[in-house]
């Protein structure tokens, strides 16, 4: 194993991984966020807003921003939670005979403290090997009263082509509508986008999904997570973000690993841990 320091990627402190057959990742320590994974002999996966902010304190658009300890607007915190604005530690960085991995992590300190009071330790690992990159979640509770808390990997991920994408293996699953504010279930095996606002939290999802974009396929999988977020803005919506382009919603399509129905429940002294899989076939 070789240690990897730390770079800077977009004007801010970054992990840039690569492991030995190529596969590449950057990782910033600004909300441990994801914002590139090439795997080996593939291209970009993710998609990144070209007009996002890269600034302290800011949410950026689009790789894999890391959603703790409030999804959405769903509780009294900001939208989303404060994970994904503050700067992370540096635990490791290493690159092995096959594979590249980074461990970044964030404790409570007293600007969380004052908007939620609790001792907490939370830890992303991001993993690369090949066509596959993983990336767990954890959380420990580190004070003397329990807590809970949502979390999510929200991963944007790069489509080509909008129109002739489609996310297979939903079929059965119940899932709550953001947008029509009630809920439903998924009859169709294909989910496709036609430019209107997509915004669903799948539940008990147990089984893989394959994302369908021309000719490429990519499994996405998870471990820990019940819930699956399919987020797409849809054309208004997706005009009137200052941060992404107007047509920026026909180039990323979110499948997130997620926590939200059920919240975490932590004792003192307890930890989980929750891992989402993308692999390129």
């Amino acid at each position: 194993m070789s240690s990897i320091l730390i770079s800077r990627a977009h004007g801010l402190e970054a992990i840039e991984l690569t492991a030995p057959d190529g596969a590449r990742a950057t990782l910033l320590l600004h909300g441990a966020h994801l914002v590139s994974w090439v795997p080996a002999g593939g291209e970009e996966q993710l998609y990144l807003s070209p007009t996002s902010p890269f600034a302290t304190g800011q949410a950026i658009r689009g790789g894999v921003p890391v959603i703790f300890p409030q999804f959405n607007t769903r509780g009294p915190l900001q939208k989303h939670g404060f994970a994904r604005n503050k700067p992370w530690q540096l635990v490791s960085a290493e690159s092995g005979k096959d594979d590249a991995l980074a461990v970044l992590r964030l404790t409570d300190d007293g600007a969380s403290r004052m908007v939620w009071p609790h001792a907490f330790e939370a830890e992303i690992s991001v993993r690369i090997t090949g066509r596959t990159l993983e990336m767990e979640l954890a959380c420990e509770n580190r004070g003397d009263t329990p807590f809970s808390f949502a979390a999510a990997l929200h991963t944007y991920l790069r489509l080509k082509s909008s129109l002739s994408a489609s996310l297979q293996g939903l079929s059965g699953l119940a899932y709550w509508d953001s947008v029509e504010n009630r809920a439903h279930t998924q009859h169709e095996d294909l989910l496709r986008l036609d430019g209107s606002e997509l915004d669903r939290i799948y539940m008990s999802v147990k089984d893989e999904l394959m994302l369908r974009d021309t000719d490429r396929r990519l499994r996405v999988s998870q471990q820990g997570f019940s819930d699956v977020v399919v987020w797409n803005p849809g054309e208004e919506k997706g005009a009137a973000f200052s941060d992404m382009p107007a047509d920026g919603y026909r180039q990323m399509l979110c499948v997130e690993a997620a926590q939200v129905l059920h919240p975490v429940e932590l004792a003192p002294g307890e930890s989980w841990a929750a891992m989402q899989v993308l692999e390129l076939q």
